[in-house]
Order: C-alpha cells, then sequence, then structure tokens
C-alpha cells in the first residue's frame, strides 16, 4: 500500500516531530505555572512585598514564553519540509528575539505595577511604619517615571532589531520634534507642570488645598501628568490643568502643625471691675487644657472698648490639625469661657442704646 511506504513514513515523522514539541511545551508550560503557584503560595506568608510582586508580575510574561518558543520550535522542525520565505530562518529569529524584547517589558511593567499597589497597600495599612518610607503621590510618580523608562528602553532595543536605525530616527526627530513642540505647546507645559508638582512636592493625594487667586478647594484625588483632580467640598470633581499651578499661589491647611483659635468676647460695661478676673481665669482654663498647646503663643488680653462692650480677645493653637477635633475642642474652650464670665457675676454684652433724661419724658394723656 501507497501509504505504507518510506517515503510516507517520512513525511508523517516530522507531523509526529511537530505534535511530540507542541505536546511537551503544553506539559512544560503546565508544570511550570504549577510550580509557580506553589511557590508564590508559601512566599505570600512572608511580609516581604518584592517577592509577591515577582511571581505576580511572571505568571502570564512566563506562560507565554514558553507558549512562543515552543511554538517556534515546531515551526523551525516544519521548515525543513515546507519550502516557503515565510518560515526562512531569519524570519523566526527576528519573531524570537522581538517576543523576547517584548515579553521582558511586560514581566517589568507587570512587577513595577504589582510592587506599587503593595506598597500603596502597605502604606495605607501602617502608616507609620519604616518599611513604607514613599508617600502615594512619590509612589505614584516613580511607578510612572519606571514604566514610561521601560516601553522607551523596550523600543529602543527592538528597533536596531527590525532594521530602524537610531542615529537616523534621532535626526528625524530633531526636525520633526520642533514641529511637534509649537502644536503640543499646552500638552509639554502640561507635563513639565506635573514633573515640578511630583519634585517640589507642594501637596499630594489626600490633601486639602486652595488657592486665595482662583476659586480652587478641595481634596486632592489624583496626580497626572497632564491634570490633577481635586474634590471639592460639594463633591464635584475638578480637573486642573498641571501648568497652572506653575503660577497659583496655593495653601495646604493639610501641612499646618496646629490650628489656631482666635475669638473676640464682649462684656458688659458694668463689669468692667470683673474684667481682670475674666481674663485671668481664661487663660488659667487654656494653660491647663489638654487639647490646647501651651507652648505655642497663648494671649488673653483686655482689647478695647467697643460700642456696647469691653472687648477681651483669645488667642492660642490646639494640638490638633484635624478639621472636625479641632470645632469640637473650639467648642469645648468657648462653653469654658461662659461658665468662667458666668462665675464671676458678669454676662456678655449685646448692642444697647442708653437715653438720658427719659425720666422727665411724660406721655400726654388725652380724653
Amino acid at each position: 500500500m501507497d501509504w505504507l511506504s518510506l517515503d510516507s513514513l517520512s513525511d508523517l515523522g516530522w507531523g509526529v516531530e511537530v505534535f511530540a514539541v507542541v505536546t511537551v511545551t503544553l506539559i512544560v508550560r503546565y508544570l511550570a505555572m504549577r510550580i509557580l503557584n506553589i511557590l508564590e503560595c508559601h512566599l505570600q506568608k512572608t511580609d516581604n512585598v518584592w517577592d509577591d510582586a515577582l511571581f505576580e508580575a511572571a505568571h502570564k510574561p512566563l506562560s507565554w514564553f514558553i507558549l512562543i518558543f515552543g511554538l517556534l520550535w515546531a515551526v523551525r522542525i516544519s521548515a525543513g519540509y515546507i519550502e516557503s520565505d515565510l518560515f526562512a530562518s531569519s524570519n523566526l529569529d527576528l519573531v524570537g528575539q522581538l517576543a523576547f524584547i517584548v515579553l521582558i517589558m511586560i514581566f517589568l511593567v507587570r512587577f513595577i505595577s504589582s510592587a506599587e499597589a503593595r506598597i500603596l497597600e502597605n502604606l495605607q495599612r501602617q502608616p507609620g511604619s519604616e518599611q513604607t518610607r514613599f508617600d502615594p503621590t512619590t509612589l505614584h510618580a516613580l511607578a510612572k517615571l519606571l514604566r514610561l523608562s521601560t516601553v522607551i528602553s523596550a523600543a529602543l532595543v527592538a528597533l536596531p532589531t527590525v532594521g530602524i536605525e537610531i542615529t537616523a530616527l534621532l535626526a528625524f526627530g530633531g526636525v520633526g520634534g520642533l514641529a511637534v513642540g509649537f502644536a503640543a505647546q499646552d500638552l509639554l507645559s502640561n507635563f513639565f507642570g506635573g514633573l515640578m508638582i511630583y519634585l517640589d512636592r507642594p501637596f499630594a493625594i489626600g490633601d486639602w488645598i486652595r488657592s486665595p487667586d482662583r476659586n480652587i478647594e478641595g481634596t486632592v484625588e489624583s496626580i497626572g501628568w497632564r491634570l490633577t483632580v481635586v474634590r471639592t467640598f460639594d463633591k464635584r470633581p475638578l480637573y486642573i490643568p498641571n501648568s497652572v499651578f506653575t503660577t497659583l499661589a496655593l495653601e495646604n491647611p493639610s501641612r499646618m502643625t496646629n490650628r489656631r483659635i482666635y475669638e473676640t468676647i464682649g462684656i458688659r460695661y458694668q463689669d468692667a471691675d470683673k474684667m481682670a478676673r475674666i481674663v485671668e481665669g481664661i487663660k488659667t482654663m487654656l494653660q491647663n487644657h489638654d487639647d490646647i498647646d501651651s507652648s505655642l503663643t497663648l494671649i488673653v488680653n483686655f482689647n478695647t472698648y467697643a460700642t456696647c462692650s469691653l472687648d477681651l480677645f483669645v488667642y492660642t493653637f490646639t494640638k490638633t490639625t484635624d478639621w472636625i477635633q479641632f470645632h469640637e475642642i473650639k467648642q469645648d474652650v468657648m462653653l469654658k469661657i461662659i461658665e468662667i464670665v458666668h462665675f464671676h457675676e458678669a454676662d456678655f454684652a449685646f448692642p444697647t442704646t442708653t437715653l438720658d433724661g427719659i425720666d422727665g419724658l411724660v406721655p400726654e394723656m388725652r380724653s
């Protein structure tokens, strides 16, 4: 029978080789993924974020590496029996080199992203830990820069592989860069504005910022290369181009070391003889208050003769910078001031008008 001839068997032999290569590739891929999963399960019990990020990033690139190079091996076997320029050794080498470069790039990008997410999780879980010395803004900026550097490096390595000279590309870029620069002035100004935010760090994600120059106030949600997103206190998102911050005067209340209480209190004129004791009582109360920072400026003084009152002012600082806690402390201080004033049998003034000689005025009685 013709199909059992030696030529037919030899033709059948390369097909068996291809089948065997594909089978071995799938088995190796399965075993590699199993080993990787077992190692990952053991390493997840440690506190080291780097090994977890490494194994998480390696999963897909390693799987595709085994499949692609197993397939290339099978194609090389087939190329000996199939006459086609498509399966030439030089083409297969090119595909292998490009695949290797792309897979390395994917692995590094995934590793950077996974490490960023895990370090950020540690920052949120242990804000005071010595292991997490990056704030979220610096972490995001560094991760973006590393990802961008990885992609650019991979592109520069891949270009000579496909026959594109980098020197010629740079020469073209010198001429074309001028045109692109003029066309993308706003984009570049926003990019460098974002870079200045990352370098100068006037604020970070989560900070409360406001500008006396413009109607900008809220909490920073994200800092991108082009835009910064601020969530206003009525929950509206505000998208601000980064170039705006290069010329903007900005306040960052989140970085206050203390919050100030500055209040003016009016006492009745008929309680003038009690003013000194009231001032001294308020000052003593503030000095002994657990939430008042007595190491900073603390002033309680009779200040001025107002139209309807004798005014004293209270000037002091709380230990906390939290907005809600500050108002609770301020309320407690103001209530204690009321107690002190009433303790000295005095009271607070309110606008009044005194009419002299009213006793001599008798209303006319009409019948």
